[in-house]
C-alpha cells in the first residue's frame, strides 16, 4: 500500500542518480531512471525503492519487483532482472535517507494559536510553531524553528536549542536541551525524582529534588517515557540518544552519547552509563551502577552489578552472555537425560508412598 499523504508529505519523483547522491550510495543501472516513492521488498512495484540487508532476504529480493533497491555490494548478484540498485556498505541507513528525500518531516507552521498561553517574559526564536492549548512558562527560551505541540506545557525557566520538537501533551520542567530534540507525545521530562527519608513514626519525607534535566543535542524521548530531574546533581542524558516509549529513567541518571534504551526500560537513581549502551525491551538496571561503553544489556534482564566496557549481558541476575547461554545448553542437557541432574544422587532411590 503506497504511504498515505494525508500524513506524511510526498516529494518526487526523483531519478537514481539524485537518490544515490542523498544515500551516499554507488548507484548501479540508468541513473536517470524516476522512482515515486518506498515500499516493502515484497511488495514494492517497478517505481518504489526498497532496500535488503543481509543474506536471508535474498530470497525476497529474487522475487521482488522493485524498481529499485538498496544493498550491500554482496547482494547485487541477486537483484532481479530490470531492477536498478543503490550499493551501500549500509543499506538501511541509505534507505533512511533516501525514504527521508521522498518523505521529509512536515515543514513548521509557523505562529502561535490563539489559545495558547504564552508568559510575557518567554522567549521564541524565529519561525517557532506553537499549537493550541500550549503552556509556556515564565522565562523559557526556545531557539529558532521549534514546534510546541497542543496542551504540552513547557515549565519556567526550561531552554531549547534550535529546531526542537516538545509535541502535544508533552511536559517538561527544569530542562536544559540542546539543539534537534524531540519530546514525543505525552513525555514527562523534569518531575521531581523518587526520593525521600522515613521518620521514626513510619511515614516518609520528600528529599527536595534540586537538580536539572540535561538533554543533548538529537536527544529523542518516546511517547510516555519519563526523566525525573536530579536531586542534587543534574540528571544528563547525552547527545543522539534514543529513549523509547514507556521509559522510566531515574534522578541524577547519567548517560554517554548514543545510548539505545528501548520501551519499558527501567534505570534507578544516580546509575551511570557509557556511550552507545543498548538496553533492550523491559531490562531493570538497579541504582548506583556503571554501564560501560558499548555494553549491550539483553531483554528483560535484571542488572544488579556494574557491566564492563563492551560486555553482553542478559538474564536475571544479569551475567555475561557467554555464560547465559552455557547455562542453557547445561539446561536442555538436563532435559535429554530425562530430567536428572547431574548433581542428582546416584542409585535407587525409595519410592514415594502411595497408601
Amino acid at each position: 500500500m503506497p504511504v498515505d499523504p494525508r500524513f506524511h508529505p510526498v516529494t518526487g519523483p526523483h531519478s537514481l542518480a539524485v537518490l544515490a547522491e542523498a544515500a551516499g550510495a554507488r548507484a548501479v543501472g540508468d541513473a536517470g531512471r524516476l522512482l515515486h516513492g518506498v515500499a516493502p521488498l515484497r511488495s514494492a512495484g517497478a517505481g518504489e525503492v526498497s532496500f535488503v540487508d543481509g543474506r536471508r532476504n535474498l530470497e525476497a529480493l529474487r522475487a521482488s519487483k522493485a524498481g529499485a533497491v538498496v544493498l550491500a555490494e554482496t547482494s547485487l548478484a541477486a537483484l532481479p532482472e530490470g531492477a536498478v540498485a543503490l550499493v551501500s556498505a549500509t543499506p538501511q541507513l541509505a534507505f533512511a535517507r533516501v525514504a527521508a528525500l521522498f518523505h521529509p518531516a512536515p515543514a513548521v507552521a509557523a505562529g502561535i494559536h490563539p489559545s495558547a498561553v504564552l508568559a510575557p517574559d518567554a522567549e521564541l526564536g524565529e519561525g517557532c510553531e506553537v499549537g493550541p492549548y500550549a503552556v509556556i512558562g515564565a522565562g523559557a527560551v526556545l531557539g529558532a524553528r521549534c514546534v510546541v505541540g497542543a496542551h504540552a506545557v513547557i515549565g519556567p525557566g526550561c531552554r531549547f536549542g534550535d529546531d526542537c520538537r516538545i509535541l502535544a501533551s508533552a511536559s517538561v520542567s527544569h530542562c536544559v536541551a540542546g539543539h534537534r530534540v524531540t519530546l514525543h507525545p505525552g513525555a514527562r521530562v523534569g518531575q521531581e525524582g523518587f526520593g525521600f527519608a522515613p521518620t521514626p513514626q513510619g511515614r516518609f519525607v520528600t528529599l527536595p529534588q534540586l537538580g536539572r534535566v540535561l538533554l543533548g543535542d538529537e536527544v529523542e524521548v518516546g511517547a510516555n517515557a519519563c526523566i525525573d530531574r536530579g536531586t542534587l546533581d543534574d540528571t544528563v542524558i547525552g547527545d543522539g540518544t534514543r529513549i523509547d516509549n514507556l521509559v522510566q529513567i531515574g534522578h541524577n541518571v547519567v548517560t554517554g552519547r548514543g545510548c539505545v534504551l528501548v520501551s519499558q526500560v527501567g534505570i534507578s537513581g544516580s546509575t551511570v552509563l557509557g556511550d552507545y549502551v543498548t538496553a533492550a525491551g523491559q531490562a531493570g538496571l538497579a541504582g548506583h551502577l556503571k554501564v560501560g561503553s558499548r555494553a549491550r544489556i539483553g531483554a528483560q534482564a535484571g542488572v544488579l552489578t556494574d557491566i564492563p566496557e563492551g560486555m553482553d549481558v542478559t538474564g536475571t541476575p544479569a551475567i555475561p552472555l557467554r555464560d547465559s547461554l552455557r547455562a542453557s545448553i547445561h539446561l536442555r542437557n538436563i532435559g535429554a537425560r530425562g530430567g536428572k541432574s547431574a548433581l542428582a544422587p546416584s542409585g535407587p532411590q525409595r519410592p514415594d508412598k502411595t497408601d
